[in-house]
């Protein structure tokens, strides 16, 4: 949540906008509870790769990896989700959501989707540099029609983040870590199975992390879904079921979820409630990426 914050000071405009969304989805949720999409959407994916060292030129074959396990996760088709506890399996979600590689650039050229930029920038952060050529990056296609993927070195202790719905266009999109991204290649367990992008993306559709997010833990904070279980903060590596906590025995919480912290291997599903939400944005404030299909 730091970038989010850091942006909401800079531009107060984006909390109000962050409140207009969330009044919109919740009257699309209200006026159908289970708001789902009947067929699958496309979203178009441009991904960005930034490089200083020949080590950070991630292959084309990383970046289908990534493309891959989106398709996978987005429409519950990974394998893991047999991992998933027989008390929630009846909650895992297909959010008819797909993706794909660009296939033309904003001049109305043929295009592969894939950018590659080198850089005199050795590592980026979370002010957004990545974003824009002027500061050693590269400038987004357009962000209404496209999903902008940054790929580039963040250091060892960032593997990534997005950018919620309502803020700036010329910033909106995914920024990960190029250790943390694909399947194959520079991936590094125990991020080295593609979750980290799925998370983001979860974000880029306006899930919150399901432990909610408030400056600090709290039984108190909320994910705006009602079929995630509340926990009081997030859970790392590999936790064993199960991991109470909130007084949310004998269950406890719902660690495998896309939007927890765990490790790779260990987050497998969305819920319903997850899904409708994001089928919801899809139709609300993402609309245009909807439409541009």
């Amino acid at each position: 949540m730091e970038v989010y914050n850091k942006q909401v000071e800079a531009f107060p405009e984006y909390r109000r906008a962050q409140a207009n969304i969330e009044d919109e989805i919740g009257q699309l949720l209200e006026r159908k509870r289970t708001f789902r999409l009947d067929t699958p959407v496309t979203i178009s994916v441009v991904v960005h790769v930034l490089y200083n060292q020949a080590e950070e030129n991630i292959s084309d074959e990383q970046i289908f990896s990534q493309i891959e396990v989106l398709n996978k996760d987005f429409r519950s088709r990974n394998d893991d989700k047999s991992n998933v506890p027989e008390v929630w399996t009846g909650l895992v979600a297909d959010a008819n959501i797909e993706f794909r590689l660009a296939m033309v650039d904003p001049s109305g050229n043929t295009a592969t989707g894939i950018t590659r930029t080198e850089t005199a920038v050795t590592g980026f952060g979370t002010d957004n540099a990545m974003k824009a050529s002027a500061t050693g990056g590269i400038d987004p296609w357009p962000t209404d029609r496209i999903l902008n993927i940054w790929v580039c070195n963040l250091g060892e202790s960032l593997l990534g983040y997005a950018q919620f719905p309502g803020g700036p266009p010329e910033t909106d999109g995914v920024v990960i870590d190029y250790r943390a991204f694909g399947i194959t290649g520079t991936a590094r367990a125990p991020f080295n199975l593609g979750r980290t992008t799925t998370h983001e993306i979860g974000h880029y559709l306006n899930l919150s992390h399901i432990f909610g997010d408030g400056r600090g833990s709290s039984c108190a904070d909320t994910d705006y879904v009602d079929d995630t279980p509340n926990q009081l903060g997030p859970n790392y590596q590999k936790p064993s079921f199960p991991s109470v906590s909130c007084n949310n025995a004998p269950h406890g919480d719902m660690f495998m979820n896309y939007m927890d912290y765990v490790d790779d291997d260990t987050m497998c599903m969305f819920t319903e409630g997850q899904a409708a939400r994001m089928n919801a944005t899809i139709f609300g404030p993402r609309a245009s990426l909807f439409q541009n299909t």
